[in-house]
C-alpha cells in the first residue's frame, strides 16, 4: 500500500524546508500550479518519485521529447523547463510505485493562457487517455489506480465562476477507468474545508496544500 504525498496549488511552507522529512512517503503527486523548484525540493528531499500534471498557470510543457535523456523540441536538443527529474503525466498512463497513474492536466479555457481546454479538447484528450488505459488493461490486466487532474469534474467539487468550472468530459473518464481515487488541484479552499465527493466507485480528493494518502491498489485512500 504506497503512501503518497499529493500536493497543489498553494505552497506550504513547512514542506519547503528540513520539515518534510517527518513524511515518509513512496511517491509524490503533483496537480498542478507550483513552482517547479518547490517541486524539485520535495522530490530531491524525499528523494522519491515525482509525478505530476500542469496547471493552468504552469509553463506551457507540450511538444517536448525525451530520447534516451536528450530533451528534444522540433527535433532541436533544447533545456526542459519543467521540474528536474520529474515525470509529466499530462495526456498519459504511468506506472510508478506499485501504482498505475493516469493524467489530464490543465484547466478550462477562460484566456489566451497555456494548459487551457476548451470542453471539446478535453474530452479529446481524455479519450487518448482512456485509449492508453485500454491498451494497457490488455496487455497487463491491470487498470488505474489514481486519475490525475488538474481540474475537478464538472459539479464535483469545482466553482460556479468561469476560471474553475470542472470539466463534464472527466466524468465519462471515470466511468471507463473505474480508478479508486481522482486527485485534483485548481479549487482553493479559502479556509473552508473541500470535503471528497465520491463519482461511482471512484473518490474525488481536492488536494490544494497538501494530503498523504495510503493507497490500496484499487486506489482508494486509507
Amino acid at each position: 500500500m504506497p503512501r503518497v504525498l499529493a500536493v497543489a496549488d498553494e505552497v506550504v511552507e513547512q514542506l519547503w524546508t528540513e520539515q518534510v522529512h517527518r513524511h515518509e512517503v513512496d511517491l509524490i503527486v503533483a496537480a498542478g500550479d507550483l513552482p517547479f523548484d518547490y517541486l524539485e525540493f520535495l522530490a530531491n528531499a524525499l528523494d522519491r518519485p515525482l509525478v505530476f500534471v500542469p496547471g493552468n498557470h504552469d509553463t506551457d510543457l507540450s511538444g517536448y521529447a525525451n530520447v534516451r535523456g536528450l530533451w528534444t523540441k522540433a527535433g532541436v536538443p533544447v533545456r526542459w523547463p519543467g521540474p528536474a527529474g520529474a515525470v509529466n503525466a499530462d495526456e498519459r498512463v504511468i506506472d510508478v510505485a506499485g501504482l498505475r497513474i493516469a493524467g489530464l492536466g490543465g484547466s478550462i479555457r477562460y484566456n489566451e493562457g497555456p494548459n487551457q481546454w476548451t470542453e471539446r479538447q478535453q474530452a479529446r484528450r481524455a479519450r487518448r487517455v482512456s485509449r492508453l488505459a485500454g491498451w494497457r488493461r490488455l496487455r497487463d490486466g491491470r487498470g488505474v489506480d489514481v486519475l490525475l487532474t488538474h481540474s475537478p469534474p464538472r459539479d464535483c467539487g469545482d466553482e460556479p465562476d468561469a476560471p474553475h468550472r470542472g470539466f463534464a468530459c472527466l466524468h465519462t473518464l471515470v466511468s471507463r477507468l473505474q480508478p479508486g481515487l481522482l486527485l485534483h488541484g485548481h479549487i482553493h479552499p479559502h479556509g473552508a474545508p473541500k470535503p471528497d465527493r465520491q463519482l461511482g466507485d471512484t473518490r474525488v480528493v481536492n488536494v490544494v496544500g497538501y494530503k498523504v494518502l495510503d493507497v490500496s491498489a484499487s486506489g482508494v485512500p486509507r
